[in-house]
C-alpha cells in the first residue's frame, strides 16, 4: 500500500492499527529489506516451554550420536533449556515414563476369535445351572529358609531379611478357581505331569457331584493328553474350555495364584516342602472362608481388537 502511495493515515485505518505502529514497520523495512519484519530480539525472561513440547521432544529418539536408547531428564533437559526438574514434572502431568518399557506377545492360534469368544462367554454369561471353573497349576514353588533370622518390622522399620537363602524342594499347587463364588479346590503334589492333572480333575468332579463343569485351562501338554480325553469322553457332564495360545492371562485363577504368591510364599521362610504345603493348605482354607466372585469386565471384541488387530481385522471381512 505504501508503493501505491497510499497515505498512512489511510494504510492504519485499513489495517487495523496507529499511524506510529506504521511508521515503525516501514522504517524497519526501509533499513533492514523483508529482513526487517521479523521480530527483534526481546528484553527479559526468555519464553518458557510447556509441557507438551517437552512431552513431544521425549517421544522423539534421541540422536544416535548419544548412544542411549531412550531420554533421561537430566539428558533431555540441557537441550530443552530447562531444568530436570521442570521435565519430570511434564512427564508427571502426562504420564510418560521413558525408563519403563514392558513385553507383549501376540496369540499365533489360528482359532483365536473363537477361543476369546469362547471363554468370554463363559466369563459374562455362564450356561445356566453349570460351574465354571479356571484350572491349572502352579508348579516349581520352592521351599525357601532364610540363612539368618528375619528382622521384624518396627515403627519407622520395614521388615528385613537377610539376602541368601536354602532350597529345601518344590511343590506344585494344583487349583480349580470357580468364578461365581471365588471358591478354590487345591491340591498339591510333587510333580506336574499328566497322570497329576487327571487325578487333580477327578478330584475337582468330586466336589461337584452330578453338575455340569465347564472347565476352563490353556495349552499345556499335560491338559491334552489321551488320557485327559478319554476321561472326559467318559464323563459328558464335564466340558473343556482351552484358552488361545500365549493368552494364559484369561484364566482367572492365575490371579489368584498371584495373590497366593503375595501373601503367603514371597515373604515365608520355609524348612521345608511339608511346612510350605501346610502354608498353602492354611491360605488357601482361609480363602475359602471369605472368598468373593471373580468378576470379568472385557467383551471378547475388546480384547480381540489389541490381541491382534490384523488377524482381528482380516476375520470381520
Amino acid at each position: 500500500m505504501a508503493a501505491e502511495g497510499v497515505a498512512n493515515t489511510q494504510i492504519a485505518g485499513a489495517v487495523g492499527v496507529s499511524v506510529p505502529t506504521v511508521l515503525t514497520w516501514r522504517g524497519r523495512y526501509q533499513r533492514s529489506g523483508i529482513a526487517g519484519l521479523g521480530d527483534a530480539p526481546r528484553p527479559g525472561r526468555p519464553r518458557r516451554i510447556d509441557h507438551r513440547e517437552i512431552v513431544a521432544a521425549t517421544l522423539t529418539p534421541p540422536p544416535k550420536r548419544l548412544g542411549v536408547t531412550h531420554w533421561s531428564s537430566r539428558l533431555l533437559a540441557p537441550r530443552l533449556g530447562v531444568s530436570p526438574a521442570t521435565v519430570a514434572r511434564a512427564w508427571r502431568a502426562y504420564g510418560v515414563q521413558p525408563w519403563r518399557a514392558e513385553s507383549f506377545r501376540f496369540s499365533t492360534d489360528p482359532e483365536l476369535v473363537g477361543k476369546v469368544t469362547d471363554v468370554v462367554g463363559l466369563y459374562l454369561a455362564p450356561p445356566e445351572n453349570a460351574v465354571v471353573l479356571c484350572v491349572d497349576e502352579k508348579s516349581q514353588i520352592q521351599a525357601l529358609d532364610r540363612t539368618q533370622p528375619i528382622l521384624p518390622m518396627q515403627p519407622g522399620m520395614i521388615e528385613r531379611r537377610s539376602a541368601d537363602y536354602v532350597r529345601h524342594g518344590t511343590t506344585t499347587l494344583f487349583a480349580a478357581l470357580e468364578i461365581a463364588t471365588g471358591q478354590v479346590t487345591a491340591a498339591l503334589k510333587p510333580r506336574h505331569r499328566r497322570q497329576e492333572f487327571l487325578a487333580f480333575c477327578k478330584q475337582v468332579a468330586r466336589a461337584y457331584p452330578g453338575r455340569e463343569l465347564h472347565l476352563v485351562m490353556d495349552n499345556y501338554a499335560a491338559h491334552k493328553t489321551v488320557e485327559v480325553r478319554t476321561w472326559l469322553e467318559a464323563n459328558p457332564r464335564i466340558h473343556v474350555h482351552f484358552t488361545p495360545t500365549h493368552a494364559s492371562w484369561m484364566n482367572l485363577v492365575e490371579v489368584w495364584f498371584g495373590i497366593v504368591e503375595r501373601q503367603a510364599i514371597r515373604r515365608g521362610v520355609f524348612r521345608s516342602v511339608k511346612e510350605l504345603n501346610a502354608r498353602i493348605r492354611a491360605f488357601t482354607d482361609g480363602w475359602n472362608d471369605r472368598s468373593h466372585p471373580f468378576v470379568w469386565t472385557k467383551t471378547a471384541d475388546q480384547i480381540l481388537k489389541k490381541a491382534n488387530p490384523k488377524k482381528t481385522s482380516e476375520a470381520n471381512h
